[in-house]
Parts: structure tokens; C-alpha cells; sequence
């Protein structure tokens, strides 16, 4: 049974950085795309950026050219690297994964981590 354990979030002021770490334990050879998700209060869980097995990565407008995915040194590890912070970024950040989502939207991702706390203070 496939896990995803995130690791990483804390609280930064503005214009600071944070790293993310999505650890997969488990079978993790069929699910080919793993992806960052974002959720603040009140508000729906949005895509902020996945990578496939190629590492090929694609991006929200929203944090183009501030935050960026890779995969890890550690095997199955996918990072996100995220630089520029701002209030907005404040949110719990998930790792989710599955082997074909057609879109970065939460419904098309199937396994699930319990999040890590991301906030930024002005």
C-alpha cells in the first residue's frame, strides 16, 4: 500500500523560503504523476504544481516562476521548492499522487497525504 508523508511547512515572513518534501512509501511504480496541492480556509483545494516520471513539471500561474518541483535525491521524494513567499501562499499544502490525472485538479488525484502547514506573515 502506497504512502505519502509531507514534511517541511512552517511559518516564514514574507519574501521568505520554504522546502516541501512528499515522501511515497510503498509501491509507488503506478503512479506516474505526483502533484502539489494547496488549501486555505474557506476556500477550494487548487493545483499548485505537479511532475510526471519524465519530470517534466507543470505550474499554476499563481506561483510561476517562485516555486519549483523536482524529485528528490532520496528515492521517491518530490520536492517543492518555493521562494518568494507571500501571504496569499498561506494554506495547507497536500502531496497527492495517481498514474494518469488529466488535469491538476484535486478530483483526478487518487492518493492522498495528510498535509503540511504552510503560512506567510507580512
Amino acid at each position: 500500500q502506497v504512502q505519502l508523508v509531507e514534511s517541511g511547512g512552517g511559518s516564514v515572513q514574507a519574501g521568505g523560503s520554504l522546502t516541501l518534501s512528499c515522501a511515497a512509501s510503498g509501491d509507488t511504480y503506478s503512479f506516474a504523476f505526483i502533484a502539489w496541492f494547496r488549501q486555505a480556509p474557506g476556500k477550494e483545494r487548487e493545483g499548485v504544481a505537479d511532475i510526471d516520471s519524465d519530470g517534466i513539471a507543470t505550474y499554476a500561474d499563481s506561483v510561476k516562476g517562485r516555486f519549483t518541483i523536482s524529485r528528490g535525491g532520496a528515492k521517491n521524494t518530490v520536492l517543492l521548492h518555493m521562494n518568494s513567499l507571500k501571504p496569499e501562499d498561506t494554506a495547507m499544502y497536500y502531496c497527492a499522487a495517481d498514474q494518469s490525472p488529466r488535469t491538476m485538479d484535486a478530483h483526478e488525484y487518487s492518493l492522498w497525504g495528510q498535509g503540511t502547514q504552510v503560512t506567510v506573515s507580512s
